[in-house]
């Protein structure tokens, strides 16, 4: 289901940004021309997110035991970083235009505003409902491509009635600096997964104090939890018991679940077993590659 809807907001953003390159140029207005480049820079991120995104839903196996759907991460990494440098073009070249002003086709610009405006709604429509950050990178475009067009609208009616070609690049340069600085936010959660950084909405200071409160738990170390997706965390630590019990077990389970971490690998230690790295004790909180 997802799937279908990424394909058709992929075809969709390459047949307009084609289009919409032809039109800049019959207009020779620079807001459609740099547009269109960073439509079909969105086309290719969205055709490559659909193509892995469709790799990350396949099932865990022997190969990727922890299942495809870093693929899916990749993908947002790929899509934003062509947004990145698709704005920093756009910026260059209505920089340019700022300099060597030329004349605009205002009423042709006018009417590529609507059909820009009403075909990137109908794409941000169908991508709209998700939780995934692939996903939320591609609608994000599409809601900054519904924006874009916005502004266009505005400023290629006002270009109409007053002939002040320079709102063209000045707009161009807007809409880029505001697609520069979500990618760039996006980019830095994503890359926050890559190097297994603590899931934003976890704290190991509280975990620990609640995992503490159960009864018979007398310490607790070697805490690890890593996001796959931004969305699913797994959770490891090493528990010390009095004695070994299921219910403690069941509880931390059920203590980590409220804490959006559903896959939990626990090391039940008893009190008077030695953890099996020396140092283990929980001012050493690196991990030691000696065992």
């Amino acid at each position: 289901m997802k799937d279908k809807n990424i394909f058709i907001a992929f075809i969709l953003n390459l047949f307009f940004s084609l289009i919409e390159f032809v039109g800049g140029i019959v207009t020779n207005s620079i807001a459609i021309i740099s547009d269109s480049i960073h439509d079909l820079g969105d086309a290719i991120g969205i055709g490559v997110s659909w193509f892995l995104e469709r790799k990350s839903s396949k099932a865990p196996d022997e190969k990727y035991t922890y299942g495809y759907t870093r693929y899916s991460v990749l993908g947002a990494i790929i899509t934003n970083v062509i947004l990145l440098s698709g704005s920093i073009i756009v910026i260059y070249n209505s920089i340019i235009r700022i300099i060597n002003p030329t004349p605009v086709n205002y009423d042709g610009m006018i009417i590529f505003a609507i059909f820009g405006f009403l075909i990137n709604l109908i794409a941000a429509y169908v991508t709209k409902e998700s939780d995934n950050l692939n996903e939320k990178s591609i609608n994000l475009h599409m809601l900054e491509d519904v924006l874009g067009w916005v502004v266009v609208l505005i400023g290629s009616i006002i270009m109409r009635f007053t002939d002040i070609s320079i709102i063209d690049p000045l707009m161009s340069i807007g809409v880029a600096i505001f697609i520069f600085i979500h990618a760039f936010k996006n980019l830095k959660e994503i890359l926050d997964i890559f190097l297994e950084k603590i899931p934003s909405d976890v704290s190991i200071e509280e975990i620990k104090r609640h995992l503490l409160e159960i009864d018979g738990v007398i310490d607790i170390h070697h805490i690890h939890i890593r996001s796959i997706d931004g969305n699913i965390n797994y959770a490891t630590m090493h528990v010390v018991v009095e004695k070994e019990n299921k219910r403690i077990k069941d509880n931390i389970r059920k203590e980590l679940e409220e804490h959006n971490s559903p896959h939990v690998t626990l090391e039940l230690e008893l009190a008077d077993e030695k953890c099996e790295s020396s140092k283990c004790s929980v001012e050493h909180h690196h991990i030691h590659h000696h065992h």
